[in-house]
């Protein structure tokens, strides 16, 4: 026979309270579970703490939680053999301090119901009754001698309090679902939730006799007991079908705060959104969100992973978690074990960092204009890729270092390595007799080959900047920060390195006119567009016929404006009308041009065929010149094509 120990009304102030509980507390209903089964781990871990502090006899039970489902009768239970609680503790912790808890968060939600919430710990049971129309605590105490009890409420201030036939210690609490939530009585939907929340919780969870859980937290254990093929298997669980990582920073630290981690550098895809962050926030093992943009440093979003900190506040706004100062020390944090994983790789394995800096680098470019510690510490690792060529010396002097895993030998000058790759301090002290203080860019490979060509062919080294961050911050940055080094693109005003020095020749007797200067002048009849400024220069090369006739250059300054106004008005860079078209005198089809005008001129210039073909070439080599620097439209094609078909007619007449 069942003995009633205690009828009564849970005492809460607030009217109502259960309504606003089932309807109002939290948006997601599923995490009912999450709080029953972090409830039954505490309860476990309780009963651990007193074994060591010699309350028990004998040898504890395997921790276990058990999830059970009956649909006939609509029940969802969870077990544990935890600690149990004695009627007093029932009493204390489920009708005092469980409720007079949920009042006081009840309280707090109806003054700002706008308030986004993160999670809830140590609030857990009344969850329950979201989806429960009533609830059972079936319980007994570990202490020698203690009564099994049994508690009961339906979901009103009601509740009943009786003696319970267990005989093992521990808890376990039973859910009568509500009509409306059946749903958490399909197995399925219970393994997803457990994977949602609970998969790394440390003890074993199972449904019927199949365990539902990892329980292994890899980034709780000792980096040095983990290998690589440990961290890609539990990035490959948390990410299937994707890319496997490029690197990963282990984090573990307990002092100022406790803070575990693992924090991988995923291969950057063209269409990331930078603003959404894939790192897992933990609390204790238990997820809370995927999302926690306010811990992690804006530029490192991209970054995948976990955190675990019993440190981070989560009953508050995302705004207070913003400003909150343990958050703020949690994020200078991470964004220095990130800064010393990069820069311990670049010492000691040069050649992995260059393989992964194509992505890595975006994150260390955008980390250095966001935050300037950060940039400190990783300013001396930004690398460029450069047309210096790969003769890295078998003589580079080799100094012994010690690392992690041991002494290893390292160059003296990791930056020193001719691997294609250079940091800026080397490039400016490597050329600075050539071209000091000045740094020549290229920003797309494809369009400014020629130019970049022209350079490498007179000794003149180019760093390749050609990524997005590159040409519309980073470019301006580095020139904040280096004042008195001037950075030119490949395709602005030529080097005077370039240029050679050209003789007054005349060629034309009858005018006293030189080859630039009846160049400059067939080129501007042809074109007849004052919107183009014609130049004349002879290109310095070994093989004139691999230099370009003609060359479009836009000013490095009127093109850094365009593109400013571009950015701020959120649309494409257009090509200038006004710009530059530099002609190169010294190349063979520009002086073959020369020697066609002056037979026009014989003819009778403006009624000759000569006359015309000159023209079109003229346009001809400036189209070529231009279509190197922008694509053409549909309408700009299509005149290009006819304009060819008509000078290759003419020159094929001529034959």
């Amino acid at each position: 026979m069942t003995t009633v120990l205690e009828q009564g009304n849970i005492t809460i102030h607030t009217e109502n309270i259960f309504p606003i509980i089932k309807k109002s507390l939290y948006t997601d209903h599923e995490i009912f579970l999450r709080e029953l089964i972090s409830n039954s781990v505490d309860a476990i871990s309780k009963l651990k703490m007193v074994s060591y502090a010699g309350e028990i006899d004998g040898e504890l039970p395997e921790p276990q939680i058990e999830i059970k489902i009956d649909k006939d009768k609509q029940t969802l239970s969870v077990s544990d053999n935890g600690i149990g609680l004695t009627a007093e503790e029932v009493k204390k912790y489920i009708n005092q301090v469980a409720f007079s808890s949920a009042e006081e968060f009840v309280e707090k939600y109806q003054k700002d119901p706008n308030q986004q919430i993160i999670g809830h710990f140590g609030l857990g049971f009344y969850s329950t009754f979201m989806v429960a129309k009533q609830v059972e605590i079936d319980t007994l105490s570990h202490r020698s001698g203690s009564q099994a009890v049994h508690w009961s409420c339906d979901g009103s201030p009601a509740f009943e309090l009786t003696d319970s036939s267990r005989t093992e210690p521990g808890t376990t609490i039973t859910l009568t679902m509500m009509e409306e939530e059946t749903e958490y009585l399909e197995e399925e939907r219970i393994k997803q939730l457990v994977k949602t929340y609970c998969d790394f919780m440390p003890v074993t969870i199972k449904l019927g006799e199949e365990q539902v859980n990892q329980q292994k937290a890899p980034w709780k254990e000792s980096a040095q007991n983990l290998n690589d093929e440990d961290y890609l298997e539990f990035y490959r669980y948390l990410y299937p079908f994707q890319e496997d990582p490029l690197l990963w920073v282990h984090l573990n630290t307990d002092y100022p705060f406790v803070l575990n981690g693992i924090l991988y550098f995923p291969p950057i895809k063209p269409d990331v959104d930078v603003n959404k962050g894939q790192i897992k926030l933990y609390c204790n093992q238990v997820f809370v969100s995927d999302r926690c943009d306010e811990i992690i440093p804006e530029f490192l979003r991209p970054l995948r992973g976990v955190i675990d900190s019993t440190d981070i506040p989560l009953n508050v706004s995302r705004s207070a978690l913003t400003n909150n100062r343990t958050v703020r020390r949690i994020t200078d944090f991470i964004s220095k074990k990130i800064g010393d994983r990069l820069k311990a790789m670049y010492s000691e394995n040069r050649s992995e960092y260059v393989r992964c800096w194509e992505d890595v680098g975006t994150f260390v470019k955008f980390g250095s204009l966001k935050d300037e510690k950060f940039k400190k510490q990783v300013e001396d690792i930004i690398i460029f890729k450069s047309t210096l060529e790969d003769k890295k010396s078998e003589e580079t002097p080799k100094v012994e270092v010690q690392t992690e895993e041991g002494d290893a030998w390292q160059d003296a000058d990791p930056g020193s390595s001719n691997d294609g790759y250079t940091t800026l301090k080397d490039y400016l002290e490597r050329n600075k007799e050539k071209n000091e203080n000045r740094v020549f860019y290229c920003t797309d490979t494809g369009s400014q080959a020629t130019y970049v060509e022209l350079y490498k062919n007179q000794g003149l080294e180019v760093l390749f900047m050609d990524s997005f961050i590159d040409t519309n911050y980073f470019i301006p940055f580095l020139e904040r920060e280096y004042t008195d080094v001037k950075f030119l693109r490949v395709d602005s005003d030529l080097d005077q390195t370039l240029i050679e020095e050209e003789k007054s020749e005349i060629v034309d007797p009858k005018t006293n006119k030189t080859r630039s200067e009846l160049v400059k002048e067939l080129f501007e009849k042809a074109l007849n567009n004052k919107s183009i400024t014609i130049q004349t220069k002879s290109l310095k090369s070994d093989d004139l016929q691999g230099t370009p006739p003609a060359m479009v250059i836009v000013p490095e300054e009127m093109r850094r404006i365009q593109e400013m106004t571009a950015l701020l008005q959120q649309k494409s860079v257009d090509f200038p009308d006004m710009h530059t078209l530099l002609v190169n005198v010294a190349h063979p089809m520009v002086q073959n041009l020369v020697n066609l005008s002056q037979g026009a001129i014989v003819e009778g210039e403006g009624t000759s065929k000569t006359g015309e073909l000159v023209k079109q070439m003229c346009q001809h080599i400036y189209d070529l010149a231009l279509i190197s620097q922008k694509p053409f439209d549909a309408d700009n094609m299509k005149a290009f094509i006819e304009r060819s078909n008509t000078l290759l007619t003419q020159v094929t007449e001529r034959l």
